[in-house]
């Protein structure tokens, strides 16, 4: 399922309804769920438990490391505890360090970190999540703040959390049959502030996602492809709702069918709900730009008047709104269906 850049970014620009990280105006259709949601399952696999404590245990780790903020110590430091167990935990790790412009001119020291498991195998799969924070808290109602890091413990650590979690159970345990690689995409969340007067904007350009946009055209293998791809994003808030994403169900409609029928497979369909939420661009956008087909499983709060929960982009994203619950549903619900994918020739 291979996307050109000009039929994938013309659709871009015709959507009537864009929406970015940080912009508002959702809307939300309830659409009837499957009588039995099917999945495909592959006799004699043991898919692995996996650990809500572990999990939780690795976003408080990147919390306390304090903002994640590109260009602070925090950032680099928390960038070489991933690498370093990505590589404790088996995998063949790349990094692809780089420079990027923020909407402000400041030149940002970027890493994306890429751990492979089976690389020689031909089918692969791709997760990933963003591991750097927001350098402002600009939704939150006292304008004094704004200009304070967010934790970011859901809005990049939760995603990160349950890919190191995964990481860590097919290392200590039989692997996939397809070849997983896990990113970690840097520079995700440097977008324009909420503050940011509209007349200084660069309407035709992203400033959001600049570490899946780096990938995208500089893959960490030549003519890298994946068979599918799954993007985590703010995946640990207690209560989380995970609607079916626009550009998911648009770019990927065929993954977006199988994970969330493993997620009310599992019993989790609290949390998958069969009902379909605005697109918005996340870096999945530019999975699917580099020819993955890719779906975001992402927060989404119908009761919002901006796409996301109260915490988004303010001092309330810490710990103290991560649940373990929500990490072990999302967690098991790509653990089996990464598990149950079977391999090439299959």
């Amino acid at each position: 399922m291979q996307l050109s850049y000009k039929s994938f970014f013309g659709a871009l620009a015709l959507s009537a309804a864009l929406l970015s990280c940080n912009n508002d105006g959702p809307s939300q259709e309830a659409v009837e769920a499957p009588a039995e949601p099917t999945v495909a399952k592959l006799e004699g696999v043991e898919v692995p438990s996996f650990d809500a404590d572990s999990a939780y245990s690795y976003v408080d780790k990147q919390v306390n490391f304090g903002p994640r903020v590109p260009n602070t110590p925090e950032h680099r430091e928390a960038g070489d505890y991933l690498v370093r167990k990505l590589e404790e935990f088996g995998a063949e790790v790349k990094v692809q360090e780089f420079e990027a412009t923020a909407f402000d001119g400041t030149v940002l020291q970027l890493r994306n970190i890429i751990g492979s498991y089976k690389p020689e195998a031909q089918k692969r799969v791709l997760l990933a999540a963003h591991w750097d924070t927001r350098p402002f808290a600009d939704k939150e109602e006292d304008e004094s703040l704004h200009n304070q890091p967010i934790a970011g413990a859901n809005d990049g650590g939760s995603g990160v959390a349950v890919l190191l979690e995964i990481a860590r159970l097919i290392n200590q345990n039989e692997g996939p049959q397809v070849g997983v690689d896990i990113i970690f995409f840097d520079g995700e969340d440097y977008g324009e502030p909420e503050f940011l007067p509209m007349e200084d904007r660069e309407p035709n350009r992203t400033y959001w996602c600049l570490g899946s946009q780096y990938w995208a055209e500089n893959k960490h293998v030549p003519n890298y492809t994946a068979y599918f791809g799954i993007l985590l994003d703010m995946v640990g808030a207690e209560n989380a709702q995970f609607w079916r994403e626009g550009y998911s169900r648009e770019y990927a409609p065929s993954v977006l069918k199988r994970v969330w029928a493993w997620g009310h497979e599992l019993g989790y369909s609290r949390y998958f709900k069969y009902s379909n939420s605005e697109a918005i661009i996340d870096d999945h956008v530019f999975m699917n730009r580099a020819g993955v087909p890719s779906i975001d499983i992402i927060d989404y709060d119908p009761a919002s008047d901006f796409y996301f929960g109260d915490y988004h982009h303010t001092l309330k994203d810490d710990m103290g709104i991560i649940s373990k619950e929500t990490l072990k549903a999302v967690g098991e619900t790509v653990l089996h269906t990464i598990y149950h994918e079977p391999g090439a020739g299959a």
